[in-house]
């Protein structure tokens, strides 16, 4: 009996879409005016008086029915790496998807694995779910560290 080769990874499409859309919602309820001007805004997250970090959201372009966010992690923890996201939110599927994280420019939907960088088979899918995590525990736990800017 020789080894089984493992499963080639395939992508959840449906699951994906539910997390694309679920993540749409989560930020219109973080930045509901992301279509209308270029906005930012800064939730604080804390334990107690203790701050924990800033989740930072950053329109960095707006068009009729995309737009591009920045969603990075500020004042955080000094042994953790900072997380930072380029989001890409389309408006008319109302959907939001990870498009890129850190140095990596263009996430594809699937990498063979091992590859040179190793990311993950479903490193997109997971950086969706992070993102998600990440949104609904600002949303249960956070406040507005400064008010809302439009430029």
């Amino acid at each position: 009996m020789g080894l089984k080769l493992r499963d080639r990874y395939r992508v959840d499409l449906p699951g994906l879409q539910a997390t694309c859309e679920a993540n749409y919602v989560r930020l219109m309820r973080l930045l509901p005016k992301m279509r209308e001007a270029v906005v930012s805004r800064r939730v604080m997250l804390s334990q107690g008086e203790r701050p924990l970090g800033v989740l930072a959201l950053e329109v960095t372009e707006a068009c009729p029915y995309t737009t591009v966010l920045r969603v990075r992690q500020e004042l955080g923890l000094p042994w953790l790496p900072v997380p930072e996201l380029e989001v890409r939110v389309y408006h008319d599927a109302r959907m939001a998807e990870v498009v890129s994280a850190g140095a990596s420019r263009h996430l594809l939907g699937r990498y063979p694995y091992p590859n040179q960088a190793m990311h993950q088979p479903d490193e997109k899918n997971q950086l969706n779910l992070f993102l998600g995590e990440w949104l609904s525990h600002c949303l249960a736990c956070g406040h507005e560290a400064e008010p809302i800017l439009q430029r």
